[in-house]
């Protein structure tokens, strides 16, 4: 039996996030079909996106979604953009006066958007595109006619901003531009956390709240907010802000805060949301890529993929059909005794060859967990975890048990299990043996469309799994169009160091010496210095002892 459609709001706070909710919407959109013949999948696709209809009476299905950014952040992209065009208003006023023309050419669009407006020709007579369907028409159809071109898209030279690879139509009150700060130049950059906090009023707080009221009264059964904020500027500021706004207004709705930043601000520092709600910092760290992944993320659309297939899998708890789990549960499950701060590690793509069980990739990594860090804070070393939701996507086709021959010895005790589930918990309460765990299994893979950039390794085969056969010297890899993936979000006494380390550091730092046009910003030297307690406080929540019990306050106070 089919759960009830529980939905989300989701908000993209900057730039960067702008880039990983582009591929993240790019991998939903992929995921979609309208063939009645066609069972249902595993994720309830309704609950992020919405379906509508334009003045034409075309029927639409847009993402539940308000993205922010700055001007000159959109290039080729209308503000509003073109799915509800109406035309040019006949109506407008003349003037009789002399006048002098200024003409500007468009920006000009990469290749991989000129053939998204040749399928709006060929398919939809030009009004519509992949968002849309009517008729006979399908997502597939355009899926399919997009993959035959896929190998002439290289376009990492080329992308200059998210929407330069954003692959669907958005609704007209989904973006939301800052006009008093710039994407590009030296001048009027949105850069400190105050800049950020100060924005949230006046004509940017009413037209967020008009959008909010927009999303929020359409739906019949809200379970939250998923926030995608940049953590390395002033879009910071302005998340704490929202996210606040959003406690206020929303109480009692999940609210999930993915704090994200590029790999090129390795040492960007996170202000600390004094709202309720559960804020993973996701960035991409590099050390050593899991098997079948490239090793360097320079370029802001190959590093946001990543987490974008991270997040995807992250997100699936709140998003199945079946068996769904609320928002706020997966809030609640983690935060716990004030815990409101969670790391995220993901194995991208998840290791296992082709023709393969769970038991036998598992088995390959009896030493250490296959996921790395997507967090600062690194992997906790000692066993010891308040809680973790852990998923795993991405299977389909392949075993999650073994398949031994009766009488044969089993090479592990994973192979002696009887389901996927148990395989896996099993393994993972090898390395955390009294930790709670919630585990989520979904066989339907991401599946990767153009323009995802080529960031996997000739190891994978097209289903992104390991292989043992590489394609002849000479020949093209094969395109990899989907990859299992595997992800935990952990709240355990690894943050406790990670957070006292980042408070001794922001202590020891001289903001009114060091950067004065910090506070001129905004925040005055108390309002920092309560933050500075509040994150003291916040590392305390973490730290106990080998055994689990918690420190005293005296021996607390020794450390910091």
């Amino acid at each position: 039996m089919s759960s009830l459609c529980r939905e989300v709001v989701t908000l993209q706070l900057g730039h960067y996030s702008n880039f990983v909710g582009t591929h993240w919407w790019n991998l939903q959109d992929a995921s979609l079909s309208y063939d009645p013949e066609t069972p249902p999948g595993e994720i309830q696709s309704d609950v992020v996106f919405r379906e509508g209809q334009t003045p034409g009476g075309h029927v639409t299905y847009t993402p539940r979604l308000i993205a922010m950014d700055l001007k000159g952040s959109l290039r080729t992209l209308r503000q509003e953009g073109r799915l509800y065009d109406a035309g040019k208003d006949s109506s407008a006023l003349t003037w009789e006066g002399s006048f002098v023309m200024h003409k500007e050419s468009p920006p000009e669009k990469n290749s991989f958007l000129q053939d998204l407006d040749k399928l709006d020709v060929s398919i939809y007579g030009g009004h519509l595109s992949s968002s849309s369907f009517s008729g006979s028409v399908t997502v597939d159809t355009v899926n399919s006619r997009l993959a035959q071109v896929q190998k002439s898209y290289r376009l990492e030279g080329s992308i200059k901003v998210w929407s330069d690879f954003l692959r669907i139509h958005l609704h007209p009150r989904t973006i939301s531009v800052i006009h008093q700060y710039n994407h590009d130049g030296e001048a009027h950059r949105l850069e400190a956390f105050g800049q950020g906090e100060a924005l949230l009023q006046g004509s940017v707080l009413e037209n967020l709240e008009d959008k909010l009221h927009f999303f929020v009264e359409e739906c019949d059964y809200l379970q939250g907010f998923q926030v995608l904020c940049d953590l390395a500027d002033g879009f910071a500021g302005l998340g704490s802000k929202v996210t606040e706004m959003l406690q206020d207004s929303y109480g009692g709705r999940g609210i999930l805060t993915w704090g994200l930043a590029p790999v090129s601000h390795p040492n960007s520092v996170s202000h600390k949301h004094s709202s309720e709600g559960l804020v993973p910092p996701v960035k991409l760290h590099i050390r050593d890529s899991p098997p079948g992944q490239s090793q360097f993320f320079f370029l802001s659309i190959d590093s946001s993929s990543v987490l974008a297939l991270a997040l995807d899998a992250l997100t699936v708890p709140y998003r199945l059909r079946n068996n769904s789990v609320p928002m706020w549960q997966v809030a609640d499950t983690l935060a716990v005794s004030g815990r409101k701060v969670v790391a995220a590690y993901g194995a991208v793509p998840f290791p296992m060859m082709h023709g393969s069980s769970l038991p036998d990739a598992l088995s390959a990594y009896t030493d250490s967990l296959p996921w790395k860090p997507l967090s600062a804070c690194p992997e906790p070393s000692n066993g010891r975890c308040y809680g973790q939701w852990t998923t795993l996507k991405g299977f389909e086709g392949q075993r999650l048990i073994s398949s031994v021959a009766p009488g044969t010895k089993p090479p592990s005790p994973l192979h002696s299990l009887h389901s996927g589930e148990d395989v896996l918990a099993s393994y993972i309460r090898s390395f955390y043996p009294a930790s709670p765990l919630a585990l989520q299994l979904v066989s339907a893979p991401s599946k990767l469309t153009p323009p995802f950039p080529d960031i996997f390794s000739q190891s994978l085969s097209d289903q992104g799994f390991l292989s043992n056969h590489f394609a002849p010297l000479g020949s093209p890899a094969p395109v990899v169009s989907s990859v299992p993936v595997m992800t935990s979000l952990q709240s355990g006494p690894a943050l406790g160091p990670w957070l006292s380390e980042l408070h001794r550091g922001a202590s020891a730092f001289d903001i009114r010496r060091m950067a004065p046009s910090f506070l001129s910003q905004g925040p005055e030297v108390a309002d920092y210095e309560e933050a500075l307690e509040q994150l003291r406080l916040l590392a305390r929540c973490y730290r106990d002892d080998s055994g689990g019990v918690l420190r005293s306050s005296s021996e607390e106070d020794d450390d910091d």
